[in-house]
């Protein structure tokens, strides 16, 4: 039962089973939104928001190579770069343990990267645990992502590239899910912006979430590999030639992170697969606790 429960998770999540099974607790507290913990097994450092990382892992690192990316939707991602490769404005709705802007901060070292994180206990254990330091360039604003999205709106601010990885101890936080939120943000987009967004590659959620995107941004990219990263954009999807260039561009860069930029690029496809008629997720539609359920 355990090894199918594990199988189970692994398709949905960003988790594996087993990590904290002999795994110490490095850290331990109970935030205003989740309990936030850290475990530690040899080499890799996790973050998770449930005991023994039951549903899955936040983020991880491993204190042997603090650079190079564990888990592999952070390397999908990065995938964000072939379509627009040079943003010089990056907003991040979900802070996890810092592994993004961290990075960014070194692919794109002219860029402004700022990250919104709704805990901060999440920041404080990702500046405590992950290495991640705020700087000159790089930025944390402690507030809910919908609620950044509507002010930045207001103040007719605009971004090259944001990437959504906002979760709660169970999935993504459903008013980050819904149709009007997507449109919130397709305008807080430059004309060449590009959305980045980690989801799950199997749920019960998949063909809703994939028919809500498509409504805002027509055809995106849909990468999988154990997640999902949807990377859409306000200007139509380069084609496979241009994207191709711009990988070969980041291949020497994205190895210091122990990332293959052509395998990244292998994953990149437009295949419809999933149900068309399934129901758009609005503001007043969006079960997400209670689609996800198995």
């Amino acid at each position: 039962m355990r090894k199918f429960l594990c199988t189970l998770i692994m398709g949905l999540a960003f988790a594996s089973c087993g990590f904290a099974d002999e795994s110490r607790l490095l850290h331990s507290e109970r935030s205003l939104y989740r309990e936030v913990l850290v475990y530690e097994n040899g080499s890799q450092r996790c973050m998770c928001f449930t005991r023994n990382c039951r549903v899955g892992r936040q983020t991880c690192m491993d204190t042997n190579q603090p650079d190079r990316f564990v888990l592999n939707y952070t390397r999908m991602m990065l995938g964000s770069l072939f379509i627009n490769p040079h943003p010089q404005s990056v907003r991040i709705v979900g802070l996890g343990g810092g592994t993004l802007p961290r990075a960014l901060s070194r692919l794109i070292p002219d860029a402004t990267i700022d990250t919104v994180e709704i805990d901060p206990a999440v920041t404080k254990v990702a500046e405590a645990f992950f290495d991640f330091r705020p700087s000159e360039r790089v930025h944390v604003t402690e507030m809910d992502g919908r609620v950044f999205v509507k002010r930045a709106l207001r103040e007719h601010r605009q971004y090259d590239l944001i990437m959504l990885d906002a979760f709660d101890h169970e999935y993504i936080p459903e008013h980050l899910l819904t149709q009007e939120f997507l449109r919130e943000v397709k305008k807080l987009l430059t004309p060449k912006g590009v959305l980045a967004a980690n989801t799950f590659s199997s749920s019960r959620l998949y063909d809703h979430e994939s028919v809500t995107y498509a409504s805002v941004f027509g055809s995106f990219f849909n990468l999988k590999r154990e997640n999902r990263v949807i990377l859409a954009s306000a200007a139509p999807l380069p084609d496979p030639q241009q994207l191709a260039i711009n990988s070969k561009a980041y291949q020497p860069a994205f190895k210091s992170f122990g990332v293959d930029a052509s395998n990244v690029l292998s994953l990149f496809n437009t295949k419809v697969d999933w149900d068309l008629k399934a129901r758009v997720l609005t503001d007043q539609y969006s079960p997400a606790n209670l689609l996800n359920l198995k």
